[in-house]
């Protein structure tokens, strides 16, 4: 059995411009835990979920530091530090999105979108075409393909 024939096809995504409060209001109305973000020529640039959102609300993780004479000096990056400050704040889509995004095309086999998805420990795959969206893979869409 292909992507295809299991995914989702009706996709709902939003855009790097879109807000946050956009999309929590899309998963809750849609009772949906992710969204992939898409550019203007539909090509998947990232994906937005609650992990991302519930991020916002977790403690800061400062780098390892010590003091000299009222200094501090960082044992580790702060690109790290900014990172986490622009992800927890962030009003637009782009600031609080997951950049890495793992996607699958619609002609591979659901054994191979399953083992993507495990292997990576993510809930949903964005399906393309092309290097455009035309779907989307969740764990419930392979379970129902294991029922039937």
């Amino acid at each position: 059995m292909k992507a295809k024939e299991i995914m989702t096809k009706e996709v709902i995504s939003v855009k790097r411009e879109n807000t946050v409060e956009e999309v929590v209001k899309l998963l809750i109305d849609n009772n949906i835990s992710g969204l992939p973000v898409v550019d203007e020529e539909n090509k998947v640039v990232g994906v937005i979920t609650e992990g991302d959102l519930i991020y916002r609300n977790k403690k800061l993780q400062l780098p390892s530091y010590f003091t000299i004479l009222d200094s501090y000096i960082f044992l580790e990056s702060t690109k790290s530090l900014r990172e986490q400050i622009k992800k927890m704040v962030g009003y637009r889509v782009e600031d609080v999105m997951t950049k890495k995004v793992i996607t699958a095309n619609e002609e591979d086999d659901i054994e191979d979108v399953a083992t993507l998805m495990a292997n990576n420990k993510i809930n949903r795959i964005p399906i393309v075409k092309d290097g455009a969206l035309v779907g989307i893979v969740s764990r419930r869409d392979i379970i129902k393909a294991y029922a039937k």
